[in-house]
């Protein structure tokens, strides 16, 4: 589902936000079955131009009103269709941002440093490591570009930082403008590398509000901003990632196979955000009739379970068992499905 809100800008650097749908589908306007909804706002540049808006991709909450709309299948064919706009073909690559004043999962780096992403030792690291030639992931090898190429079944978790330099805390409300301000003080620092086909994921503490709707319309989104780099203006990926177990009855699925409340919940969201920004990584690539992208129509949608670590899981990705949500299918008739073939 879209929500679009205004790009914003502060002195050189303008921001643009593409909010990904990325729990399960809320709506804060009514869906419509021929568009998504819609939340417009207005604004201007500081220099009085031109009126400009931000699209954000949300994953919605769980038993949102939207979420039987996300899984209809709708539009024909195989539910699902191309629009023309980028997708990451060859690789998609993570970057871990944990910005907060301590570690946020256990295991995971200390806070102010930065490094290979081989070196985050926390279960989302972990994840993150090995999600990429999953029989999982490989669900979006059933998606291509304009060429007709399909995507290929790699994840490269590059980098991580964890930011201690102003970490939000407690309930504090973070807005896009703040995290591609952040984001630019990384690419500044040499704390992060600049790439045009990685995810930056922006993970933050306890319940700061990371966009301003979390707990309450949406557990996650993917996005974009712009950023300069070498003083020439570059689009960035992002998702907004906050600490999903703050709002476990909204935003979690209850289940800890590995034992770590907050990284099993967090993976969830995550590899939603992941796969969305894959195959649709400005909002004019993959998308069904109604707005929703492929993980979308998934939403909180786990397929058969299995026992593990006093709790259930549904994938094996590495050596470990995970509860994450099952994806759509471009093929045939399409569906949800946790692999493919």
């Amino acid at each position: 589902m879209r929500l679009i809100t205004p790009i914003f800008c502060v002195g050189a650097l303008a921001f643009v936000a593409a909010c990904a749908s990325d729990a399960v589908p809320t709506a804060p306007v009514t869906v419509t079955p021929a568009s998504p909804s819609f939340d417009r706002r207005e604004s201007s540049d500081d220099d009085g131009s031109a009126i400009a808006t931000q699209e954000r991709r949300v994953h919605e909450l769980r038993n949102s009103p939207g979420l039987a709309g996300s899984k209809a299948r709708t539009g024909g064919g195989t539910g699902i269709s191309y629009h023309g706009g980028s997708v990451l073909t060859n690789a998609t690559n993570v970057a871990a941002v944990y910005w907060a004043a301590s570690t946020i999962y256990s295991g995971g780096p200390a806070a102010g440093t930065s490094g290979a992403g081989s070196a985050d030792g926390s279960l989302v690291g972990y994840f993150m490591s090995h999600i990429g030639g999953s029989s999982y992931f490989n669900i979006n090898s059933s998606y291509t570009n304009g060429s007709g190429a399909p995507i290929a079944n790699v994840v490269n978790y590059t980098q991580y930082w964890a930011n201690s330099t102003s970490a939000p805390s407690g309930t504090q409300s973070v807005s896009d403008a703040q995290m591609i301000a952040m984001l630019q003080s990384g690419f500044n620092s040499g704390a992060l590398t600049y790439d045009p086909n990685t995810l930056y994921a922006i993970f933050t503490a306890g319940a700061v509000n990371l966009g301003g709707g979390f707990g309450t319309q949406y557990c996650a989104y993917h996005t974009h901003g712009t950023v300069k780099i070498n003083n020439v203006s570059k689009t960035v990926l992002y998702a907004a990632m906050p600490y999903n177990a703050a709002h476990a009855s909204a935003c979690s699925a209850g289940a800890a196979p590995n034992g770590d409340v907050g990284a099993d919940a967090e993976v969830n969201t995550l590899v939603h955000e992941i796969e969305e920004t894959t195959t649709d990584m400005l909002g004019n690539a993959w998308f069904d009739n109604r707005g929703y992208e492929n993980a979308d129509k998934c939403a909180w949608n786990f397929g058969t379970t299995f026992p593990a670590g006093g709790s259930v899981a549904n994938v094996v990705v590495g050596t470990k068992n995970f509860l994450v949500q099952q994806n759509w299918v471009n093929a045939g008739s399409g569906g949800c499905a946790l692999k493919w073939p």
